[in-house]
């Protein structure tokens, strides 16, 4: 039986990058060891370290005035690393609260100092992405914070909002390399790489460098951006695996036809999904408003909980995993990362017509 890993994370990987693993997981680059065995201090782990950063920027089409760093502690962590370095007592942070992780991040900066909600779309059950014309910034924020994609809620940012030149903070964790981006709009971005770009334990940052200088001199050492910058994202033990992981997955999305090809490939595998939803004759109901749909989660209910119950146990016979909705909201959450083939998808929608016309 062919198994399709629906999981919203840690999720599906390439199964070439997979197999390379395997292949080299006992004897790395001729080491005669695994790459997790590696120290990190060796020529063979530096090089690795050095590519990433070098692919990552490349899928960008940037050349300077950029870092990437490879952290640890996941995006939760950046939630409060973020206004520990750039928002000052006497500042204000603007906060875009379209779901549970933006909620998070807010919270967190909200100990830290001063934020201003720009906009918040709870009273919707965030099943919206705000227009411009809704977000109210303060004067002078010292950056705008937001979520582009909302795995719990399958909403995305189909275009980033216009600030009027100040940084935008991005937590790219669920859609992060899934489609091009414009770097020069953003002051820093983050992701956590279980979703789109590898393993869990390992976080990218990719932080322009005049940001860098203006970091809080006063915060604890391994919470400063610049401590990573400097030391190359090797100040202390990496999480050496994931970092290798992480190289193979650049690699591949390289390979695909970079940003542009993966955009194309994410966009047909979503469109065969909500076109089982939107010719399913109301028996699905999308929770995400048509214009707001995210191309990586895609949620949705059946008329009832006792359905619900039966299309997941059928599905995770017939090999679909990780197909249950966040505890949170429930129904059903079909994860379509960079690495879902097209044939998960067809199967997916397959089964969702058969399913329909079951029990519609």
């Amino acid at each position: 039986m062919t198994v399709y890993n629906f999981n919203a994370g840690p999720a599906i990987l390439p199964p070439t990058v997979l197999s390379q693993a395997q292949e080299e997981l006992r004897d790395f680059a001729g080491t005669g060891i695994s790459v997790m065995e590696t120290s990190h201090r060796s020529k063979e782990f530096e090089a690795i370290n050095n590519e990433v950063e070098a692919r990552f920027k490349a899928l960008l089409g940037i050349e300077s005035g950029y870092r990437v760093l490879l952290l640890q502690g996941g995006a939760s962590t950046q939630f409060a690393m973020i206004p520990l370095n750039f928002l000052a007592a006497d500042a204000v942070a603007d906060y875009i609260v379209t779901g549970v992780w933006a909620e998070k991040a807010r919270d967190e900066a909200q100990k830290i100092g001063k934020v201003h909600i720009a906009a918040d779309t709870a009273a919707d059950k965030h099943n919206r992405i705000p227009t411009q014309a809704e977000l109210q910034f303060s004067e002078n924020p010292a950056y705008v914070h937001l979520t582009t994609n909302n795995t719990i809620y399958g909403t995305q940012w189909q275009t980033i909002p216009e600030t009027n030149g100040v940084p935008i903070v991005a937590d790219m964790s669920s859609d992060i390399f899934s489609r091009p981006f414009d770097a020069s709009k953003f002051g820093l971005v983050y992701a956590g790489a279980q979703k789109n770009l590898g393993p869990s334990g390992v976080t990218v940052v990719l932080i322009r460098e005049d940001w860098l200088d203006k970091g809080a001199k006063n915060v604890p050492t391994m919470l400063r951006y610049s401590t990573h910058a400097k030391n190359n994202s090797l100040y202390n033990t990496p999480p050496t695996f994931g970092v290798y992981m992480l190289n193979l997955v650049l690699g591949w999305i390289q390979e695909q036809g970079g940003l542009a090809g993966m955009a194309e490939y994410n966009t047909r595998k979503a469109n065969i999904v909500y076109n089982a939803i939107d010719n399913s004759g109301g028996f699905y109901r999308g929770h995400a408003v048509t214009d707001s749909r995210s191309q990586m989660n895609v949620t949705f209910n059946l008329p009832n909980q006792e359905l619900e119950k039966q299309f997941l146990a059928e599905t995770k016979a017939q090999g679909m995993l990780g197909l249950p909705g966040h505890r949170s909201v429930g129904g059903v959450r079909a994860s379509i990362y960079n690495a879902m083939s097209i044939e998960g998808v067809e199967a997916l929608a397959s089964f969702m017509a058969h399913f329909a016309a079951k029990h519609g």
